[in-house]
């Protein structure tokens, strides 16, 4: 059996798949409905709680487990500190806004985002089997609450002096990010993010070497023979996003029929 293979079994072995594939986490686009069909074909499903209140998290996990094995992370944005305000700028940014749609109202600036520490609260009550980052680590607080409600982290990296911080700070997988990413990128400093878009191919082995925890690439992969090079290069698992988005709304599968342990079957890449 080559490394490569062995790697993406450990993988799997370790968290409870059958294929070394993750659904991306999307804010706004992860229904539970494509995690339960990711998790009950052998993947890992997800959802961003960014946009969600604790409640709206609770239920979304429930319908997730009720209809699959509960395969799944919970992700959310680490919160970067509040602006300072500039009105005279704003106002210039209203007036440019409405030369293209409606006026935008002078407390549309007013508006908050849902509280970081309440989500991150939810999802510990959920004991979601991984619990990822983006734009940056969890204090150590948190990082100690996961462990203890056996919780693994997966810290999305877009450098290799990010894979090395999150090493660090104990998370207990990688997701290298590559700057083909659809959406937004995680990276650690939005002022250097321009300045640091690294491909996916370039930064995968570069991480691959600097860490021993497993990596999992990210970031333009969408068929097989990017997952086939993902894992050449390094990678124990891959993680898909937009590809997901394409595909078709599937039969129902009842819960637990694809996942009983002596029913598994060896992954083909």
């Amino acid at each position: 059996m080559s490394v490569i293979i062995r790697r993406a079994e450990s993988f799997c072995s370790r968290f409870n798949l059958r294929a070394p594939i993750l659904l991306a986490p999307m804010a706004g686009a992860c229904p539970p409905a494509l995690s339960i069909a990711v998790a009950n074909a052998g993947g890992l499903g997800a959802c961003v709680v960014l946009l969600i209140k604790p409640d709206q998290i609770a239920a979304w996990a429930s319908e997730v487990r009720a209809n699959s094995n509960g395969a799944f992370q919970l992700n959310i944005w680490i919160p970067d500190p509040l602006p300072k305000r500039d009105t005279a700028k704003e106002t210039r940014v209203r007036e440019f806004l409405q030369r293209w749609g409606p006026p935008v109202a002078a407390e549309a600036g007013d508006a908050a985002p849902l509280d970081f520490a309440q989500q991150c609260e939810a999802m510990l009550e959920v004991r979601p089997p991984v619990i990822s980052s983006e734009m940056g680590l969890y204090p150590p607080v948190f990082v100690q609450k996961m462990r203890e409600r056996g919780s693994a982290w997966f810290a999305t990296v877009t450098t290799v002096g990010e894979a090395r911080s999150a090493e660090a700070a104990g998370a207990n997988a990688i997701v290298a990010q590559g700057a083909e990413a659809g959406g937004h990128r995680g990276c650690f400093d939005a002022a250097a993010a321009q300045r640091k878009q690294v491909g996916l191919f370039a930064l995968l082995p570069a991480v691959s070497d600097a860490i021993r925890v497993p990596v999992v690439a990210a970031g333009g992969i969408a068929d097989g023979r990017g997952v086939a090079a993902a894992l050449t290069l390094g990678a124990s698992a891959v993680q898909i996003g937009t590809g997901f988005l394409r595909c078709r709304k599937p039969r129902s599968i009842p819960c637990g029929q694809t996942h009983s342990p002596k029913r598994r079957q060896r992954t083909r890449w």
